[in-house]
């Protein structure tokens, strides 16, 4: 069994959908309210070829097979603490293997002193509200004692 590839008129009239955010011959990406709309509509007991086909999805260019994964894959995607959202936007951690120019390099590497700075004003910031509230708990501590010998 091969994938189920999208022909050329196919892919067309699914980038015409409003609930598409990218479509390929392979894939189709969907929009965040889309999927939402979707666990929506299936936690009111709509059928997931139902929601599709309402959401003006040709639903025999998606096939069952389709429709049925996405269907599973979002249920189990709303239960995340990310919710639907699509983390592959967050990385993968690996390495960029891509070679930049001298451009792009001073690009970044202004972007990490920018944030490296405010990394720093914050770990000062913190450093000052925390001898802030240990002075205040001194002085409390004083002025409690202080009462009490009284």
């Amino acid at each position: 069994m091969g994938i189920h590839y999208f022909t050329d008129e196919q892919v067309k009239e699914l980038e015409k959908n409003s609930n598409v955010k990218r479509v390929s011959h392979k894939s189709i990406t969907y929009e965040e309210h889309f999927k939402e709309h979707f666990i929506e509509e299936y936690d009111k007991g709509k059928l997931p070829g139902q929601i599709f086909k309402e959401s003006g999805f040709d639903i025999s260019y998606m096939g069952d097979r389709r429709i049925r994964s996405i269907s599973n894959q979002w249920r189990n995607q709303s239960k995340r603490l990310e919710g639907l959202r699509d983390t592959r936007k967050g990385g993968s951690g690996r390495p960029r293997t891509k070679h930049l120019s001298q451009d792009e390099i001073i690009i970044r590497q202004k972007a990490e002193i920018e944030y490296l700075k405010q990394e720093r004003d914050f770990l000062l910031e913190l450093k000052r509200l925390e001898r802030q509230a240990i002075r205040k708990q001194r002085l409390s501590q004083k002025t409690s004692s202080n009462s009490s010998k009284k």
